[in-house]
């Protein structure tokens, strides 16, 4: 389900119309609340100012689901250009541009850059789960002196240089805060399962739409997922499947299975460790099944999500705050319906305690 303009909520619509197109923005919404659509839009209403923008995001894998958005918004006079954050540091910086061992940059040499710059025009950002990145990259845009608009939703970080919101507040200098409460993506059976891994003071409120209730699925042999994932497809044609799992390993198993026992299917998979091709780059508005790393998952939706390979956690504790919210995230990219799964008869720990009446089952 993509979005248009023209399919924005009252109070999403107020939301965008209301934002000085000047100064620094931070606006704080949970999953479903709209976060991504609104930053393509953001970046669209920002351009057509006559200032260049461009909209950034962490995962290359969310960049492709928002590049065709922002080019069904464009005008001929609105110029916006969607990219990594990864790859418009470098290409700012430069072919030389200094790395650090955490898989960013040398934040120094890109701050003593920006401080030697010649004045250049002005400079428009727009930055969609902006919690997946470094505070640093925030302070660069201040140093920049960038007006950026920041969607980020705290409660899902999952990378291990992550920025809360007040982080991202102090980093960028002054900044006006804002909020979306609303959840128009998930079923309200989704979002009650959801509302189990939740970090924040209170989980977001329940959505009305009702769906099926979750599942979690026992799959006791190698082929077993393969078996579901098959069932899903043809029982629903037309309808997006995400297949999230742990590994690329699994990721490629998987795939194989698929492609030698259903063919028909033309299933897709994406891995950032490809460079180019099919493994890069997807046709996300094709239905059917994409095969996605948990790592690639944040800002995308599926009609239907299959988590397949939940024992791989059960080791873990299940108060943890980095399994919270993996499962928060996970919980929260289905439209329509969700299926857990795990190896054995066993319910993974963090799974067992919740009730049938929120995880059927079968």
């Amino acid at each position: 389900m993509t979005l248009t303009y023209l399919d924005l909520t009252p109070t999403q619509r107020a939301l965008l119309d209301g934002l000085p197109f000047d100064g620094n923005h931070v606006i704080d919404g949970p999953p479903g609340s709209g976060k991504s659509v609104l930053a393509a839009q953001r970046a669209v209403m920002l351009a057509l100012t006559g200032t260049p923008a461009v909209l950034l995001t962490r995962s290359n894998l969310l960049r492709q689901s928002l590049a065709p958005m922002v080019s069904a918004l464009c005008s001929s006079s609105a110029a916006v250009t969607v990219a990594t954050a990864h790859s418009w540091l470098a290409r700012w910086y430069g072919p030389d541009a200094p790395r650090s061992d955490d898989g960013w940059y040398d934040w120094p040499a890109f701050y003593e850059r920006a401080a030697l710059a010649e004045p250049g025009g002005p400079l428009t950002l727009v930055v969609d789960e902006g919690q997946d990145l470094p505070p640093a990259f925030y302070r660069l845009c201040r140093i920049l002196e960038a007006r950026t608009t920041v969607f980020a939703d705290e409660c899902q970080r999952l990378t291990e240089s992550s920025s809360t919101l007040v982080e991202i507040a102090q980093s960028l200098g002054k900044c006006s805060p804002h909020v979306l409460d609303a959840n128009y993506r998930n079923t309200r059976q989704t979002a009650e399962l959801g509302a189990r891994f939740h970090l924040g003071p209170r989980p977001p409120a329940l959505p009305e739409r009702e769906g099926p209730v979750p599942r979690l699925h026992s799959l006791s042999h190698q082929g077993a997922v393969a078996d579901l994932v098959i069932g899903l497809a043809e029982r629903r044609p037309g309808r997006s499947i995400g297949v999230v799992v742990h590994s690329t390993q699994s990721q490629f198993e998987l795939l194989t299975r698929l492609e030698r026992r259903a063919p028909q299917l033309r299933p897709q998979m994406y891995t950032a460790q490809a460079t180019a091709g099919r493994y890069r780059t997807l046709d996300l508005s094709r239905p059917g099944i994409v095969i996605v790393h948990r790592a690639s998952a944040k800002g995308l939706q599926f009609d239907t999500v299959v988590v397949p390979d939940t024992e791989t956690d059960a080791g873990t504790d299940p108060t943890s705050a980095e399994l919270r919210m993996a499962y928060y995230v996970l919980s929260t990219r289905a439209f329509h319906d969700l299926h857990f799964g795990h190896a054995g008869e066993r319910e993974p720990g963090h799974l067992k305690d919740i009730p049938h009446a929120v995880l059927a089952r079968g």
